[in-house]
């Protein structure tokens, strides 16, 4: 699968699952368009595991600083709604995810995750006897992460194996990285947060800002 990045997040509605157990359709392209807001959506493998509740839970403590930034999180899985629904009841300290209040996207027909390119199927084996197509691998998502702008481009994407955990930290800083683009017109340099100088898209200020950094 080729990168999405500069391109539009694909137009699709998908079961989802709130905290107060309500099945909906959710459209990731529309919530970013039709709000006028950044969105992150952030896939893991399975409901019920082990670094899930912690992500889950990390994005759930930055989620006032990510609504400061105008921006929405999603969670998404391959999970059904009726599971996500369950691990939102089950609690924290007994690694359910209860508390989490965003939207869980519930793609158990593995059509966006199939779209995006982002499941661990190994490999693909057509048995004539059957005469159907068997996978290798779980088929369930890597930890695959997207934030998509308020034209419903996609601006940033990135996938993690299954045992290594994000730094939802770094989420805020390449949100507040690509504001300060839009707003100011400057490009952000490497290590660049918040606060820290940024530079002109040229080589005399590429060549300043080494000068001092």
């Amino acid at each position: 699968m080729a990168t999405l990045v500069g391109k539009k997040f694909p137009n699709l509605n998908v079961d989802a699952m709130n905290e107060m157990g309500d099945t909906f359709k959710l459209n990731v392209l529309d919530e970013a368009v039709n709000n006028k807001k950044k969105v992150v959506l952030f896939w893991y493998p399975k409901d019920f595991t082990f670094v899930c509740p912690t992500e889950l839970h990390a994005f759930q403590a930055a989620l006032p600083e990510f609504e400061k930034r105008n921006t929405i999180v999603i969670g998404a899985s391959c999970d059904t709604p009726e599971v996500h629904f369950a691990w939102l009841n089950q609690s924290k300290d007994n690694g359910g995810i209860e508390g989490v209040t965003y939207p869980l996207l519930a793609d158990s027909n593995r059509n966006l995750s199939s779209i995006l390119g982002i499941l661990d199927i190994t490999n693909e084996v057509y048995d004539e006897a059957t005469g159907t197509v068997q996978v290798e691998g779980d088929n369930v998502t890597y930890r695959a992460t997207y934030i998509i702008d308020e034209e419903g481009t996609v601006v940033h994407e990135g996938v993690n194996h299954m045992p290594i955990g994000r730094n939802v930290n770094e989420y805020l800083r390449l949100i507040d990285a690509y504001t300060h683009v839009q707003e100011k017109g400057e490009v952000c340099p490497a290590n660049w947060e918040e606060g820290k100088a940024a530079m002109q898209p040229n080589a005399k200020a590429t060549a300043e800002y080494l000068a001092v950094n």
